[in-house]
């Protein structure tokens, strides 16, 4: 449900993870070169980093670095409309690659909001989650302002069209179709389509073609399952069928994509 954890523990990140939990890291002295799928960031003092929910990440490099991770699960932090657009606001742990490490301005506040979430869960006080959820609502808060504060564009995503994302992320296998998501979320085609030409400016249908190929890559670089195993994974019957779709995607085919991150 949530974990916290000191640099010091974190042996078993030292090789690339895949947890189907929201992840937060912050650096808070030293540096670190932490890798979230394909793309490596540095971080140093009062640096954070978000990392969504079934990113594959690891440390490639710890140089004296200290610091803190939390790992919360979706269900343990979305109650409502209100956690579910806090959590993916201005970006952060975004379902489209927008990693990015945070300098925060007010490291003090995060690091004494993470030292009280460390000792609600050791000591477990009456309705302790509900003082842990606060708090984690805190540190957003606080790393949204640094965004906006440095300039950033205010990103506000709308809740359905982020119950639409993650409904896409637990039902590759299933393969369904934008009509499908719509039905299962009860709303219409027209509605996850107007929402995501708002959100991406793409359809509903090349927002999953995109969420596709980011895991596709995954499976790919990091479980090193083959084509076929992978198109299997991810809902198509055809291997032949889903080479095609990845090099329209991609521009390169799964066996030269494989050769160049494998190699």
């Amino acid at each position: 449900m949530i974990e916290i954890k000191s640099f010091k523990e974190i042996n078993e990140l030292k090789k690339p993870k895949r947890i189907l939990k929201y992840v937060l890291v912050f650096c808070t002295s030293g540096t670190a070169t932490i890798v979230v799928d394909e793309n490596e960031f540095e971080l140093s003092e009062n640096t954070v980093i978000t990392i969504t929910s079934g990113q594959i990440h690891y440390f490639k490099k710890l140089d004296g670095a200290q610091g803190i991770i939390l790992e919360f699960t979706y269900d343990f932090f979305i109650k409502g409309d209100h956690d579910m657009e806090l959590i993916f606001h201005n970006g952060l742990f975004c379902h489209f690659a927008m990693n990015e490490a945070i300098k925060v301005e007010n490291g003090a506040t995060i690091m004494k909001e993470l030292a009280e979430i460390e000792q609600e869960i050791l000591s477990r006080p009456y309705q302790y989650l509900i003082s842990v959820h606060s708090r984690i609502e805190l540190i957003l808060i606080e790393i949204n302002r640094t965004k906006i504060n440095r300039g950033d564009e205010i990103y506000k995503p709308d809740a359905l069209f982020l119950r639409f994302l993650e409904a896409v992320l637990g039902n590759f296998k299933h393969n369904l179709s934008v009509n499908d998501i719509a039905s299962l979320l009860g709303t219409t085609e027209a509605k996850l389509n107007e929402l995501s030409k708002l959100h991406t400016n793409k359809t509903a249908q090349n927002v999953i073609f995109g969420l596709i190929v980011s895991e596709s890559k995954r499976l790919f670089t990091y479980e090193r399952l083959s084509v076929k195993e992978v198109a299997y994974a991810l809902g198509f019957n055809d291997p032949f069928y889903f080479s095609n779709f990845f090099k329209k995607h991609t521009l390169i085919s799964p066996k030269s994509y494989k050769e160049t991150v494998l190699n």
